[in-house]
Order: structure tokens, then sequence, then C-alpha cells
């Protein structure tokens, strides 16, 4: 079977009005996460997949991250199986956090990537 390679981004090339779709775990999100991204854990994505298609349906390409990539890499390639405008994070919230890209957690304590 030939697999078209998956597209992918630099997470300091992301831009900060892009739509990022994060795949981790709620603990994982608790500990920090990109501010104004969606997060629809891995393991509910087929269940909650119609709340990603309304995210993107304004056009915008889904920006797929997890913790280092891998999760992120099965989840887009599911997206652009589906249609759907997607790329991969490389090196996910790891790298984000690496170029120095902001991050927040919901109660105010510091951000970190677990």
């Amino acid at each position: 079977m030939n697999f078209a390679p998956l597209p992918s981004v630099d997470a300091a090339a992301v831009p900060a009005d892009g739509l990022v779709l994060d795949v981790r775990e709620n603990d994982e999100w608790a500990a920090g996460h990109v501010e104004g991204a969606l997060h629809v854990p891995m393991s509910d994505f087929v269940a909650r997949f119609g709340e990603v298609t309304e995210a993107v349906a304004e056009g915008r390409r889904a920006y797929v991250m997890c913790r280092v990539g891998g999760r992120s890499a099965q989840v887009t390639q599911y997206l652009v199986q589906q249609g759907v405008d997607a790329v991969n994070v490389d090196g996910g919230m790891l790298a984000w956090d690496g170029a120095g890209r902001p991050m927040v957690t919901d109660n105010g304590s510091p951000a970190f990537v677990l």
C-alpha cells in the first residue's frame, strides 16, 4: 500500500491564530496547553469527531499536537483521509515549549509539558 507523506509543520511555524487540536489526555492538558486550543483526547476522538469537523468547517487548517508527535500523526492521517485540512506538529508540545511558544493552564499554575 502506498501512503502519501504525512503533512507536517514545525512548532515554530504554527500561526498565532492557527487552530491547534490537542489530542493528549486530560492530565497532560491540565499540566499545560496552547491557549485557545481545541482539546479532544485521542481516546475520545472518533466519538467527538463532529466537534473537530465543526471547528475546521470555516476552511481552517487543523494543527494537530500531542506530546512528541506520535499520537498526533495517527490523528492527522485519519483527518486527511476524511478530507480535513490537517497537519501534524513535528515534535509536539515538547517542540512547542522548546521553541519558546506560550503555554497556559486552566488554574493559573505554571505550565509545563507532562
